[in-house]
């Protein structure tokens, strides 16, 4: 059983996560959300919450299940017996990033492969502080957020 972990923060989660993940599930037999738990990054929803988020936004994804960690990303991945990571690319500046992550991921294990996927390019100008920001300000994010997504937004902004 193939199985690849998706780590990130996901405060929220969006469509162009969506669209990488289940992209990413028709490759494999499991995907796992890896919601990092990292309270120094000040996240607008607890980690339960963004958990809860993708649970919701991906129960129509057979193959998909989501957890929290707090762990180096390579331990989770041997943990759930995984073999690769995969990660968002959306521009060239993301890419120096996520390079360097991966050269580390690998220096800590040659058995976890990253793989790097684009999403759709209409979700290429996503970020989850984009998507805070707008509906802060009360902008239309319904192409863009699940309605779960939406309206936990709309609670956390008393909108």
């Amino acid at each position: 059983m193939k199985k690849i972990v998706y780590p990130g923060t996901f405060d929220p989660i969006h469509r162009g996560h969506l669209d990488i993940a289940k992209r990413a599930s028709k490759l494999f037999d499991e995907l796992i959300f890896a919601v990092a738990d990292n309270a120094t990054k000040k996240p607008l929803f607890t980690v339960d919450e963004r958990v809860e988020l993708i649970q919701k936004s991906t129960q129509d994804f057979p193959n998909v299940r989501a957890m929290s960690t707090n762990k180096l990303i390579v331990e989770v991945a041997k943990n759930e017996n995984a073999c690769a990571l995969i990660r968002g690319l959306r521009h060239v500046s993301d890419f120096e990033f996520e390079f360097q992550m991966a050269m580390m991921n690998y220096h800590l294990d040659p058995e976890i492969t990253t793989i790097f996927m684009m999403p759709d390019e209409k979700y290429i100008h996503l970020n989850s502080t984009v998507i805070k920001e707008v509906t802060k300000l009360g902008g239309d994010l319904t192409d863009y957020v699940s309605k779960d997504v939406y309206n936990a937004l709309k609670i956390k902004y008393s909108i």
